[in-house]
């Protein structure tokens, strides 16, 4: 009866497992955010293309809801995403971007090249937005409603299937 202790390695391998399983079941771009259900962070940034020309926490509060797309040249993913935010912008849909941890000029020439969805893009070259809104990389969106209160985070690119399935039915959800 004193060897209990020997079943110790069986329970430690059986919550191991217990947690890897876990893991494997669940998906990485749904990574809750403190912020869902909070304003903005407060934020003076400048635009991309008029570095004189600064904004506030205020151009995500003007009564309509809004996407924030965080995306960077150097991101792929970014890439992959760019043409269904154009077309999204197209319908009226209204996107602020925040060009993360890159460089000026190869943001301007991307979207001179590209297109420009953005309503504004916020220029953070060294993410200290993206940081104060937890960002983990490029692409990220957050929806945001029209008092300036985040109420949803994607992680990963915006594409045709995550705006049907998820984005655009909160985003509808929030017109006046």
């Amino acid at each position: 009866m004193k060897k209990w202790w020997l079943l110790v390695p069986l329970a430690l391998f059986l919550a191991l497992a217990s947690f890897l399983l876990r893991g494997l079941f669940s998906d990485p771009r749904t990574l809750d955010s403190v912020l869902v259900g909070k304003p903005v962070p407060a934020f003076t940034m400048v635009d991309l293309f008029e570095p004189a020309k600064h904004y506030d926490a205020a151009l995500l509060a003007d009564g309509k809801p809004v996407l924030l797309n965080v995306w960077a040249t150097w991101c792929p993913t970014c890439y992959a995403e760019h043409q269904y935010l154009n077309s999204l912008a197209r319908e009226g849909v209204r996107i602020v971007g925040l060009n993360y941890k890159d460089e000026r000029d190869k943001a301007m020439a991307w979207l001179s090249k590209l297109g420009n969805p953005y309503a504004v893009t916020l220029f953070d070259p060294d993410g200290m937005l993206g940081l104060d809104l937890g960002v983990y990389g490029a692409p990220e969106t957050f929806l945001i409603d029209g008092q300036g209160i985040i109420r949803y985070r994607h992680v990963g690119d915006v594409n045709e299937r995550v705006w049907n399935e998820t984005l655009k039915p909160l985003y509808n959800g929030l017109k006046p």
